[in-house]
């Protein structure tokens, strides 16, 4: 056997050329300072929408846990499952290998026999909101209920709380799911109030919003369950990774965790056997008694799992995301100051009870409710009176490397998948209103970035690449008038 003193002196070695060998190849996707000078040439340099920021720190943990060696889920994972449920302040938070599968596994979770009356099943009604990202509607399908989309507010791009009584059936609607969009937190007030009183579950995609706050306290928080994504463009990141957070029910963990791991009602973790002290002392089901606990399951589950090296990656993004979240909101402002210039042909999203925007701050409506988004992306939406349109600006950030996107899918009921459905009559959903702030949504905005990697002359590119396409459109009207 190799000598343990040797082999933690070669360890040390490696890891120690591996951060020399990251701090010389990855320098440039540190977080920047405002005003660092990074050797950005506008026009030249590719300006995207998000990104990774991470130094030699992430680049090491990884490099460690391959060293140990242990590929599935372990040790990483679940010290950064503790850590990012105490960094939110939730009861626990189960990793899983994507913020999409999150979605699923939470809301999937709710449709245990162990709920007993009060789990979703087959035909139930699910409140949601029409433009968005898909897969915050797509497990409420997938589980077989049905979606009832309530419209969005183009200003802070959220479900309308207005809405949500019409959208209440009473002995149908039996949960509601939205997400916290561009990292905007929706009228947490008001959902969590109308769920209460109607005895509904709760689920926030939280997947772009980690850090954004409701009354001063981490959305997330506030529902049965709620999710993350840690795909490379969100808050934090570990390459493909999210999590389903339990917020205070502890019954929950364990069917969270059954549908993540093939839907086994085992709870040990991997690598472990006999946490219960009676493995061979069940009998469930048609099984006889005495079978192995490990293998019994009572779910159709999935196998949704990240890896430890992923998850150490991650426990050293974590221990960046509140200088992530300063820099989020730092640069959201920075542009909207730039942008103020051309506020008479262009508007923005303002946080949940925002009423207005000032060099000097927000103003706020007399609910006493604020909002603090850690933002996803800065969101210009063209007015109709604009000298260019959406679609100008869109190809005109394109042609100066600018990063930009439109609201993920828009008004998702006019989506293929949904349209053809609806058509044929084969996918049951109920739409309330005629949902034209989805629409305004879909045809007149898209958003540029926020992300921790943008610099102060980045953001000024951004707003001047705007401006040139919206006065080159009022010179074009000039010369087709004259």
């Amino acid at each position: 056997m190799p000598d343990n003193t040797d082999l933690q002196k070669l360890r040390a070695d490696i890891l120690s050329l591996v951060r020399e060998y990251a701090s010389r190849r990855h320098d440039s996707f540190a977080l920047p300072t405002a005003n660092a000078d990074t050797g950005f040439v506008a026009g030249q340099t590719t300006v995207p929408y998000a990104g990774r920021v991470f130094d030699a720190a992430e680049v090491e943990a990884g490099v460690a846990a391959l060293l140990d060696f242990w590929l599935t889920l372990g040790p990483e994972g679940e010290a950064f499952e503790r850590e990012l449920a105490t960094a939110i302040g939730v009861r626990n938070s189960i990793l899983v290998n994507s913020g999409s599968s999150a979605n699923l596994v939470a809301f999937s979770a709710l449709t245990s026999p162990k709920l007993g009356e009060r789990r979703l099943k087959p035909g139930d009604e699910v409140i949601t909101v029409a433009a968005g990202f898909p897969t915050t509607v797509a497990p409420i399908i997938q589980n077989g209920c049905v979606p009832v989309f309530i419209d969005n507010d183009p200003v802070t791009l959220n479900g309308r709380i207005d809405q949500l009584d019409e959208a209440l059936s009473p002995g149908k609607t039996r949960a509601v799911m939205m997400a916290h969009t561009l990292g905007n937190p929706f009228n947490l007030a008001a959902v969590t109030d109308f769920c209460r009183r109607h005895d509904l579950w709760l689920i926030e995609d939280n997947c772009d919003a980690l850090g954004s706050t409701y009354d001063g306290r981490f959305t997330g928080t506030f529902g049965d369950l709620s999710t993350q994504s840690f795909y490379p463009p969100h808050h934090i990141t570990m390459g493909e990774g999210g999590a389903v957070n339990i917020v205070s029910n502890a019954g929950l963990k364990l069917l969270v965790e059954s549908f993540r791991d093939w839907g086994r009602d085992c709870w040990c973790p991997s690598g472990t056997d006999n946490t219960c002290n009676k493995r061979f002392g069940w009998q469930l089901g048609e099984l006889p008694e005495g079978y192995d606990h490990k293998y019994i399951y009572t779910h159709l589950g999935y196998n949704l799992k990240p890896t430890d090296p992923q998850a150490a990656i991650g426990r050293q993004q974590l221990r960046k995301f509140p200088a992530f979240v300063e820099a989020r909101r730092r640069n959201w402002t920075m542009l909207r100051t730039l942008f103020e210039p051309y506020a008479e042909w262009l508007d923005f999203q303002l946080p949940t009870h925002a009423t207005a925007w000032s060099p000097a701050g927000f103003s706020w409506d007399t609910s006493g409710h604020t909002s603090n988004p850690s933002w996803f992306g800065f969101m210009i939406r063209v007015k109709p009176s604009a000298p260019a349109t959406r679609k100008e600006i869109a190809v005109a950030l394109d042609e100066a490397k600018i990063g930009n996107r439109m609201l993920f899918g828009g008004n998702l009921v006019r989506q293929p998948v949904f349209a053809q459905a609806r058509a044929k009559g084969t996918m049951a959903m109920r739409i309330v209103s005629d949902l034209a702030g989805a629409d305004a949504i879909m045809n007149e905005t898209l958003f540029v970035g926020v992300y921790p990697g943008l610099t102060e002359p980045m953001c000024r590119h951004i707003a001047d690449t705007v401006g040139g396409a919206l006065e080159a459109g009022r010179r074009s009207l000039r010369t087709a008038a004259s």
